[in-house]
């Protein structure tokens, strides 16, 4: 049993099944009634379809069930129900639907027969002799449809006639399913790649496909884009006035086009436009006689029209997708959407529109399951509507004793037991999530590591319990690793809305120019480029080490590192000339090394931070008014 809820997203690597169970449930009920039937020689495991057939031909064994589907009832179906039989009809809310081989689609139904005929007649205007005809008639359907027909034909008694005669012929469910379910089990729309407009048609092409029940996949998203324009195959043949059929076409068009601009974000320049014109000598196969249809995209940046089909593949599918399941909603039709792999073309900006397109305009309107193998199509604030698919056949080489597992795909509700590789698109959208939420905040303060992030942590929270200035607590510290990768890590996060950026960097010659690279490309404003020697008085490079000055550095290395030192070290010790204490230290231990391990400038920050309620008194003062001018500059910049 796999049980989803409004939206599922069915995660696995290439191969798992998710198709096969996306396909299987699509001829369950699909909205093209062609497209429903199983082929035993395709569909069932081909290495033991044979064994199936003579199994089944021998009566060995009952013929296989490729698809079933458990629904629950909504509260108006139910309601309609127990209004005519009683509130203890239903045994069980909730009604399946099932295929064989033969394509026979049956449905499952537990009802209470006898307490909905006892309710049916307990709450008819009938004489009394009526009912005690009834009642001696016992409780069989055919014995009560007997007594009814004996009585007098009044108005209720042809009612309750009519609805008996088909329960005596059947059955209770039957008839609960014929007159209250049929007409709102939903039917599957399947979308695929496969389904994308091809851009142009020729319209007596298309009728004689659709005519003959032969279209191709293709064809559907165009005859819903023709449905839209409130058009029919006919009338774009025979068309009278050609401003009337223009009129239709532009409708559709401006209303494809606001719903593609309102969840594209790649490009918001484009208008959807179609034209039906005679077939040309030189147009493409099988379009040069007749009336064709032509879909184009106009670019209003460039000033150019180009053919649908010559847009980008992630472009042409959302664009179809929108033309068939806009026609679908405009029929206000009881749809599952079953979408596979969608967005595999998009990037992955445009697969976050698909998201947000899911969310606002699909979740309440249609149940949706989809397939994918992309982190960027899984909502990280919904892992619940994840579900594991994996094919243990793949996964797993052999059992214990060498057989080769049989067990095929299943569906996880859970991770627990999961592959690594089926993970891989969970743990790609966590750690993007992560990396949106834990380091990055609305106003992020750009640092080289992760000894810059703990030493001005802990002097803010110092500065703050004496009364001075820290920094502002809206402000997350976000350390990079180095700073050839502040760039590329500023454009990332400049990209997103509503991020304010402000950087504090150590600064050397060689980094000049990749720092002033950040405002030169315009990736920041100059304002927010700050590095440690703008607080350092006559300093033209800095380290944060630098705003506390050598002595008190000193005393942190030597605390830290007092196993691995022969004797403390003294500031007269160091005798490189380097306007920057970090390369003053490791000019020293190059020539005097610790007894075990190196210097890292990790290790002291990490002493600092974890001791610096104990080293407040012996910070100095200027370290202090550097650290506090650095903080004031940076709050200013919160807008």
């Amino acid at each position: 049993m796999i049980e989803v809820d409004d939206i599922a997203c069915l995660v696995g690597k290439n191969e798992a099944g998710k198709s096969a169970l996306l396909k299987a449930l699509y001829r369950l009920n699909p909205v093209v009634p062609a497209e429903g039937k199983f082929s035993v020689t395709i569909d069932y495991p081909r290495m033991d379809v044979e064994d199936y057939r003579h199994a089944v031909e021998a009566n060995k064994r009952d013929k296989a069930m490729p698809i079933w589907a458990q629904y629950t009832l909504e509260e108006n179906e139910v309601a309609d129900i127990e209004d005519m039989f009683g509130p203890d009809c239903l045994v069980a809310k909730t009604m399946s639907l099932y295929k064989h081989y033969d394509d026979d689609r049956c449905f499952t139904l537990e009802v209470n027969q006898d307490k909905a005929l006892q309710y049916l007649f307990a709450n008819a205007d009938l004489p009394e002799p009526t009912r005690g005809a009834i009642a001696a008639a016992g409780s069989k359907p055919a014995d009560i449809l007997t007594a009814l027909n004996g009585q007098e034909q009044t108005t209720e008694t042809k009612r309750l006639a009519g609805i008996i005669a088909p329960i005596a012929k059947d059955s209770l469910r039957k008839f609960i399913y014929n007159h209250f379910l049929v007409k709102v089990v939903p039917k599957f729309l399947y979308f695929d790649e496969y389904y994308q407009l091809s851009g142009h048609e020729n319209i007596q092409a298309l009728i004689d496909r659709s005519n003959s029940e032969t279209l191709k996949p293709s064809d559907h998203p165009m005859l819903g884009l023709i449905r839209l324009a409130r058009l029919s195959l006919k009338e774009m043949v025979e068309a009278k006035s050609t401003i009337d059929l223009k009129g239709k076409l532009e409708g559709a068009s401006n209303y494809l086009s606001k719903q593609i601009l309102k969840y594209w974000s790649q490009n918001k320049h484009l208008r959807m436009t179609f034209d039906v014109r005679p077939g040309l000598p030189e147009d493409p196969p099988g379009m040069q006689s007749g009336t064709n249809i032509w879909g184009g995209v106009f670019d209003s940046r460039h000033l150019v029209t180009t053919e649908l089909g010559s847009r980008s593949r992630g472009f042409v599918w959302f664009f179809s997708f929108l033309a068939w399941y806009s026609d679908v909603k405009r029929n206000d039709d009881r749809v599952i959407l079953l979408l596979d792999e969608p967005g595999l073309t998009l990037h992955a900006k445009a697969q976050e529109d698909l998201l947000r397109y899911f969310e606002t305009e699909l979740k309440g309107e249609h149940q949706l399951v989809y397939s994918t193998h992309s982190p960027f199509m899984i909502d990280p604030r919904h892992f619940e509507r994840v579900r594991i698919v994996q094919d243990l056949s793949i996964e797993k080489d052999g059992d214990s004793d060498g057989e080769k597992s049989a067990a095929g795909t299943t569906v996880l509700p859970d991770v627990f037991a999961a592959s690594d590789d089926s993970l891989f698109p969970l743990q790609g959208a966590l750690g993007y999530e992560i990396h949106q939420t834990l380091f990055v905040g609305p106003y992020s303060i750009v640092v080289e590591g992760a000894a810059d992030l703990l030493f001005m942590q802990a002097i803010s929270g110092i500065l703050e319990a004496s009364g001075r200035t820290g920094l502002d607590p809206r402000w997350t510290i976000t350390p990079v690793g180095g700073a050839s990768k502040v760039p590329t890590f500023v454009a990332l996060l400049g990209a997103q809305r509503g991020m304010n950026i402000v950087t504090l960097l150590d600064t050397q010659k060689a980094d000049e120019a990749s720092i002033e690279a950040i405002y030169k490309e315009k990736l920041l404003k100059k304002s927010n480029v700050l590095t440690f020697a703008d607080f350092l008085e006559g300093a033209s490079e800095a380290d944060i080490e630098d705003m506390f000055g050598l002595d008190f550095y000193l005393q942190l290395v030597n605390a830290e590192f007092a196993k691995q030192l022969d004797t403390p070290i003294k500031p007269t010790a160091i005798k490189s000339k380097h306007p920057r204490v970090l390369r003053r230290l490791e000019d020293h231990f190059e020539n005097h090394p610790l007894k075990s391990g190196k210097f890292g400038h990790f290790r002291p920050a990490r002493y600092f931070a974890e001791h610096a309620s104990s080293l407040v008194k012996s910070i100095p003062k200027e370290a202090l008014d550097r650290f506090e001018k650095a903080f004031i500059a940076i709050n200013k910049l919160i807008d």
